[in-house]
């Protein structure tokens, strides 16, 4: 039995951008819990937190560490997240598992790029949100400044919860703003009175009878505001912002006495919803935090430690577990012991009897648990939405450095792709060269030392392909037959089909059939599948047996094939449809292979006759800088074929510029923004979506492609 109630939990995502102080702030929280005997630190390399080699060396957190604390009898799970935009998979993890996001800012640096977005991806899932302004023991701090584009960035809704005494080397300490002693210290740098007033404005709003009080009576106790503070957390009116220095532990026991007082319960935070039942019974239904209902959970986190194995987390969102009860994974179907529920403290872990719904909890050695997954205690049970990623953009292809790692080397990266959502492994069909992606270079150098260090594997890396498609414009029709004699028993199959592009807003097979395959377009329409990963369908409208039935899977297959192969440059085909309408067969030459070759063949001449193009893939650029640099970044933005969608200024003389640009322009934009911004800029970039390329640049495509497999030949 837990020693605590779900009403005494308390999950709290540590968020922000890199370099902000997080994890010197996670280990001061655990310091003063008396959850470690010693406070860690990042510089020292004894940090709880980041404890991973690569994190050492590197003296910045790369994966999210799980932390927990127990204070004033509520119990404290810490998810300390990366800061930099590179590592955003692990940080986007976090948001998956928690009710509160303590979002912390660099008080020399003020708001940064992944300040904002974890500010905004937070908002977006319905999480209380708190700041922490921290490094407050730094020169040269305009604190007032920086309250300032607090609020105008993130609304009035952020109100100070305490004020510093002292700023830089003076920093002595704290003074409530929600509870002000008589006397303020002469070094606060703000107006506690009008802060107070502020404060009491945000809180009583999303509170009617406090409301009424306050405009009444002009006044509310601090009790009664304290009493209301998870509400408006929760409503969002209130966002508190905290001061801290936690290598100076100056701010620190009052983080913690707010962290535990008012951060939001499982109970009284965001509630989870899943959808029960298939078909027609499919319905949505909203998990409820309670040890007595049904258990269900999802896993947000895997991990491949070298001296336990394949380790999985996962936050329970409603329920009770028990370490020796099976859990059952939704979408495999597969029930697995666990072998022991863990909690993890950084890279230290203890075995629990059992956990309840808001806990945190990992599992060991449990196969085909991929993040995402929901586990319950049976098939039946309610599944969550699956987790949503950035799709990564830069690519490297890689081989092995030495022969012979070529299989290693797979199973090295498949390991790591399963632990980081944001790195993909994949192999190109027509190079054939086996291709990491990631969020940027500094992503992909850090996975590329992971696996030298944890499979004692090094790879080469070049510049890959650029993901291009090939697709059609307008529909033709083609036939193709394939006659061979040899020795024994020849090859005969004829194909005839008609291809059409096809919308890439049908994403379902129900889509299809309603929107495209109707009979009213194929009036002799047998059947039509529907593959999501090309956007393609195949249409069978044979009749009379021209085809036999046993022949139009391998005359589907044909076509597949050549999805594949590409017809144009070698690239990947997407949004088509295929009707096959006619054929000849013989009677003893006909095989599966001579009508997949005669298919995929037609096809290839009617792809090739409906004014084919190539398909490019776009990304959404958020570039910001400092406004001095606009007109540069705006001028080198339009060389790359950019489209510029808007430009916003903000606090602290930044301008904010978000584009589209094709990937191909792109692809190493980092140094060439350092050298536009002498270091100054940042940028995200994510995929939005696949755009025809321009003739020009299409014909020197095609051209290069038929060079290469003219060399090949």
């Amino acid at each position: 039995m837990a020693k605590y109630r779900v009403e005494d939990i308390r999950n709290i995502g540590i968020l922000g951008h890199g370099a902000s102080g997080k994890t010197s702030l996670a280990d001061a929280l655990l310091f003063k819990a008396g959850a470690v005997d010693r406070k860690g630190s990042v510089d020292e390399g004894t940090s709880v937190s980041d404890y991973d080699d690569e994190e050492k060396k590197r003296k910045f957190s790369i994966d999210t560490s799980l932390l927990h604390c127990e204070a004033k009898g509520k119990q404290l799970h810490l998810l300390d997240a990366p800061g930099y935009p590179d590592f955003i998979g692990a940080a986007l993890e976090v948001l998956a598992a928690v009710e509160n996001a303590l979002i912390v800012i660099s008080a020399p640096n003020g708001i940064e790029v992944n300040t904002r977005r974890m500010f905004n991806e937070a908002g977006k899932r319905g999480l209380a949100r708190m700041l922490v302004i921290n490094k407050l023991d730094t020169e040269n701090i305009d604190f007032n400044g920086l309250l300032e584009n607090i609020t105008a960035t993130f609304g009035k809704g952020c109100v100070l919860f305490n004020a510093p005494v002292g700023l830089g080397a003076n920093l002595k300490g704290v003074v409530s703003v929600l509870n002000p002693p008589d006397s303020i210290p002469p070094e606060c740098p703000v107006d506690i009175p009008a802060m107070r007033s502020k404060l009491v404005d945000a809180i009583v709003e999303c509170d009617d009878a406090l409301m009424e009080k306050y405009l009444t009576e002009g006044n509310v106790s601090a009790e009664e505001l304290a009493a209301a503070i998870p509400k408006a957390l929760a409503a969002g009116t209130v966002i508190p912002i905290f001061c801290a220095s936690a290598k100076k532990d100056i701010g620190i026991d009052e983080l913690l006495d707010a962290l535990c007082q008012f951060a939001l319960s499982p109970v009284q935070g965001v509630r989870r919803k899943a959808v029960k039942g298939e078909g027609e019974q499919k319905q949505e239904v909203e998990l409820e935090p309670s040890e007595d209902a049904e258990f269900v959970g999802q896993v947000f986190k895997s991990l491949t430690d070298k001296f336990v194995g394949n380790l999985s987390f996962f936050r329970i969102f409603s329920g009770k577990l028990s370490a020796d009860q099976p859990i059952v994974n939704t979408r495999t179907g597969k029930s697995s012991r666990t072998g022991g529920l863990l909690v993890m403290q950084g890279k230290t872990q203890k075995t629990v009897d059992s956990a309840i719904a808001g806990d945190i909890v990992a599992v060991a050695k449990v196969e085909d648990l991929a993040i995402g997954d929901t586990v319950a205690s049976s098939a039946q049970a309610p599944s969550l939405p699956r987790l949503v990623f950035p799709t990564p953009m830069y690519g490297l292809a890689v081989e092995p450095k030495s022969r012979g790692d070529e299989q290693k080397i797979s199973g090295g990266l498949a390991r790591i792709a399963d632990e980081d959502p944001t790195f993909h492994v994949t192999r190109d069909p027509q190079t054939n060269e086996l291709v990491i992606s990631g969020m940027s270079q500094l992503h992909l150098d850090v996975l590329q030392s992971r696996l030298k260090r944890r499979f004692d594997l090094e790879i080469i890396t070049k510049e890959p392909k650029i993901p291009y498609r090939e697709t059609i414009t307008t529909q033709a029709e083609a036939s193709y037959r394939h006659k061979k004699q040899t020795g024994g028993r020849g090859q005969f199959g004829e194909v005839h089909l008609r291809i059409y592009p096809l919308s890439r807003e049908i994403t379902t097979e129900q889509q299809l059939l309603e929107q495209f395959a109707t009979k009213a377009r194929f009036e002799k329409m047998r059947m039509a599948h529907y593959d999501p990963e090309f956007n393609f369908a195949f249409i069978d409208t044979i009749v009379g047996g021209t085809i036999p039935n046993q022949f139009i899977p391998a005359v589907e297959k044909g076509c597949k094939e050549l999805l594949v192969r590409g017809a144009l440059a070698g690239y990947r085909i997407q949004d088509v449809a295929v009707e096959v309408f006619f054929g000849k067969d013989h009677p003893v030459d006909s095989s599966e292979t001579a009508f997949k070759t005669a298919a995929r063949n037609a096809f290839k001449a009617a792809f090739l006759q409906a004014h084919p193009v190539l398909l490019e893939p776009i990304v959404n650029l958020e570039v910001t800088v400092p406004s001095k640099y606009t007109g540069a970044i705006l001028g080198d933005l339009n060389t790359k074929r950019a489209r510029i969608e808007n430009q916003d200024s903000l606090p602290g003389d930044l301008t904010v510029i978000y584009a589209k640009a094709p990937l191909a322009e792109v692809t190493r934009y980092a140094a060439q923004l350092g050298s536009i911004t002498q270091g100054q800029g940042s940028y995200s970039m994510e995929f939005s979506h696949y755009d025809q390329v321009p003739p020009n640049i299409q014909q020197q495509i095609v051209s290069k492609a038929k060079l290469a497999e003219d060399e090949e030949d």
